[in-house]
């Protein structure tokens, strides 16, 4: 273990930073209707869905213009659409949408290279909240979520309650690899309750088996998957890791998924605490090896978070390095924690020997709180000789529907080599 301790008592959020950039916002990328083409308008928008996604005015190949559009009632006040990442909660008017005149067609226009893709949230005032323009009111504004009833695109939301909707622009990252595929053999999924002294309390854990036509003779590799009960119950993990070994493209693995149970004790665990790493090292790997042929080769596991988990992937390498030999790390925070002893990890690794630890990093282009942190830690990487070191941007946010196919080049880049 290190013998610097990691901090205590910080903040339980990210640095309050005004979004550097103003979002690209547009005219809109349709033909509003007159008030005697409304209906018209809104059959239109059934059959062909939202968000719509038109060429880029300016005439760039490489952007397009997505216009959210929102059907209001005779009491609508406002509505407000945020993209992931796509906005400023310092100020938020500016994801206000604007009502065609004498109409119920509410709308909001950004432009965006066609790579960018994410979910999306409304919030609609529907005039039975308090008074539009102070901090009270955007307060009780973020209460007021609404689902898009056109669009038919959605993954499960983090800690449950309706799916979120999601628009992807046609040079996004292609996600089949996610889709279950008819003629792919499969690997079995099983929920179990793992005992956790240095928790203090016992773990549900999910733990995927290769299928067995795919396993070699040699002792499996290992994923350990941070967040598990929104990896496998709600997104599927799965028929990821099927569609990858079918294809040749990983070997066949195990994979173990610890929850992490509620957003309180996500924090508690999930910023560099030993306890945890003690958690995953002496118990959830010594219990997977007990139930199948796993390796204690350091530089056949992979340790992958995203968020606060990709902060613990990574610490966990540096304090336990002897057992993660990778780590796949998709917008971690390292910019943690809020306070004087901020990026405390890139802080450690600097002054620590070169670790006999693979780096995995990607982060959304969007995320102007964490990239700062982000692009220092990856210039820390270099200057302390992690040559391998993988540091990746990709157009979006702080976002499952990023990180899915994130996780799957890193898993590919990292298990497909030597």
């Amino acid at each position: 273990m290190p013998a610097s301790a990691p901090p205590e008592g910080a903040p339980h959020r990210p640095p309050r930073l005004a979004r550097p950039h103003a979002v690209p916002v547009a005219e809109p990328g349709c033909v509003l209707p007159s008030p005697a083409g409304v209906e018209e308008f809104w059959v239109g928008i059934r059959r062909r869905g939202t968000p719509l996604i038109a060429p880029d005015p300016e005439g760039s190949a490489e952007h397009a213009v997505v216009t959210y559009l929102w059907r209001g009632a005779p009491g609508t006040r406002a509505v407000q659409v945020l993209p992931n990442k796509l906005g400023d909660p310092l100020a938020p008017e500016g994801n206000l949408m604007t009502r065609a005149p004498g109409t119920d067609v509410w709308h909001w226009s950004v432009r965006l290279r066609r790579d960018w893709h994410g979910t999306y949230d409304f919030h609609v005032d529907e005039g039975d909240g308090p008074e539009p323009g102070g901090p009270e009111y955007w307060r009780w504004l973020r209460t007021q979520r609404r689902a898009d009833p056109y669009n038919v695109r959605a993954l499960p939301r983090r800690w449950g309650g309706d799916p979120v909707p999601y628009a992807a622009l046609p040079g996004a990252p292609d996600a089949a690899d996610w889709e279950p595929r008819p003629h792919v053999a499969r690997g079995t999924v099983s929920e179990h309750e793992v005992a956790g002294e240095h928790l203090g309390t016992g773990r549900r854990v999910w733990l995927y088996q290769p299928p067995r036509a795919a396993r070699a003779t040699e002792k499996l590799p290992v994923l350990v998957l941070l967040d598990g009960e929104h990896w496998q119950p709600r997104l599927g993990v799965a028929h990821l890791l099927d569609n990858l070994i079918a294809d040749g493209r990983i070997p066949p693995l195990a994979a173990v998924l610890p929850e992490s149970v509620d957003a309180g004790t996500r924090w508690a665990e999930m910023t560099c605490r030993p306890e945890f790493v003690a958690f995953l090292t002496d118990e959830l790997l010594p219990w997977a090896a007990g139930r199948l042929p796993v390796t204690d080769d350091p530089a056949r596991t992979v340790v992958a978070g995203q968020s606060l988990g990709g902060l613990t992937a990574a610490y966990a390498a540096y304090a336990a390095p002897h057992r993660f030999g990778n780590v796949l790390a998709q917008s971690g925070s390292f910019w943690w924690p809020e306070g004087p002893e901020a990026e405390w990890l890139t802080g450690r690794l600097a002054a620590a020997p070169r670790l006999p630890v693979r780096f995995w990093l990607s982060f959304g282009e969007q995320e102007w709180v964490a990239l700062p942190a982000a692009r220092r830690l990856r210039d820390t990487l270099a200057a302390a000789g992690y040559e391998d070191a993988v540091y990746r941007e990709f157009n979006g946010g702080h976002d499952y529907l990023c990180w899915r196919t994130e996780l799957a080049d890193g898993l590919v880049g990292l298990l497909s080599r030597g």
